[in-house]
């Protein structure tokens, strides 16, 4: 199987920016020297991050790892079923057919998102519906069945080439669709658990998402405390034999992550600081885990309204608000991933595209 090349550097970097340029670079760089090894955090001897504080154990290069952080300021695009059903956590009973944007734009999205000086941006390929945003040959329930057939993952890759925006994909562990008799947070009381079945299938929709529509600056997994450590273990190496140079983010969710919690979201390349923002005194990117030491960067994620899917009613929140957000996450050392979420229609609201460009000017971005 072809591992996708680090990312379409020629065609890619004509529209890209400084920082998105450095990154593709160092990604480029990062993956050459790998030379398609695949190295779990903790395995010894290793070729990358040989420099003080940082365990030459770490799969990818402190170089890699710091061009990231220099991108500082990404779109979360939520979009999917909840969208229709304006409901952040759907039962997935809810007919595919329900999906049915009349305006659909995905150009429109990074469009957005470049203008507001955004360098990045992550999909929501599925969420917890279990509604797939591109043409699954696992399942029925994706858009090859909906009111649009559109490949919006196919769309949304497109539109990040031709803008000179880094692209990111989504994959939500919690799926009420696809059980597999796994217990979901939906099913109440824990303990929550994914099955080895449903393992299968995760692995075979990520193998498809990731040797399908080329490289993928980060892969961005959540709820990953169900999978279990052994194939969280296993789910990160494929993920990181298929595309070496990029990012491997599993959710460590909402804490201002002082205490990172291994039995939930290791291995990763990063940490997610899921509506919160670190500690004043910055965050703490060198972490000793298991005996060894890891340089782990961190991400803020939070929605510019309360909602992360489009809700009716939701309004971004106040200027004010989200330019000392955007601030405290620059002077903390963390990177800011803000979801601006698609209405019903497919197209990112007027109200959410002048805030972002009053936080540009505000924020100086």
């Amino acid at each position: 199987m072809k591992t996708p090349s680090p990312l379409p550097r020629r065609a890619f970097l004509a529209g890209a920016g400084a920082g998105v340029a450095a990154f593709a670079a160092a990604q480029e760089d990062g993956a050459r020297k790998i030379g398609g090894e695949v190295r779990t955090p903790g395995m010894p001897d290793g070729p990358s991050a040989k420099t003080p504080g940082a365990a030459a154990s770490q799969r990818l290069s402190l170089a890699q790892l710091q061009a990231w952080e220099k991108l500082g300021y990404g779109m979360f695009l939520c979009f999917g079923m909840s969208t229709f059903v304006q409901n952040e956590l759907p039962s997935g009973a809810d007919p595919a057919s329900v999906y049915a944007p009349d305006k659909l734009d995905v150009d429109q999205w990074v469009s957005v998102a470049r203008d507001a000086g955004m360098k990045y941006a992550v999909l929501t390929a599925k969420h917890v519906a279990g509604h797939c945003l591109w043409p699954s040959d696992h399942t029925d329930y994706s858009v090859k069945n909906s009111a649009d057939t559109t490949d919006v993952v196919a769309k949304f890759m497109e539109a990040c080439r031709a803008r000179g925006v880094l692209p990111g994909i989504y994959y939500c562990s919690w799926d009420n669709r696809h059980r597999f008799s796994s217990r979901t947070p939906s099913d109440g009381e824990g303990p929550h658990y994914t099955t080895s079945l449903y393992q299968d299938f995760q692995t075979a929709q990520i193998t498809e998402l990731l040797t399908r529509y080329g490289a993928f600056a980060e892969v961005w997994i959540d709820i990953p405390g169900v999978l279990g450590r052994g194939y969280r273990t296993f789910l990160y190496n494929h993920i990181a034999s298929l595309q070496p140079a990029t990012l491997v983010m599993m959710n460590s969710g909402i804490s201002t992550q002082e205490t990172y919690d291994v039995n939930y979201a290791w291995p990763s390349d990063l940490v997610a600081i899921e509506r919160r923002l670190p500690a004043e005194a910055g965050f703490q990117k060198l972490r000793e885990i298991e005996g060894k030491t890891y340089y782990l960067p961190g991400e803020v994620c939070d929605p510019v309204g309360k909602e992360w899917f489009w809700v009716e009613g939701d309004t971004p929140r106040p200027d004010e608000e989200l330019s000392a957000q955007y601030k405290a996450c620059r002077e903390r050392g963390v990177n800011l991933l803000l979801s601006v979420p698609p209405d019903k229609h497919g197209v990112i609201p007027e109200a959410s595209i002048q805030t972002l460009a009053r936080l540009r000017q505000n924020a100086g971005i």
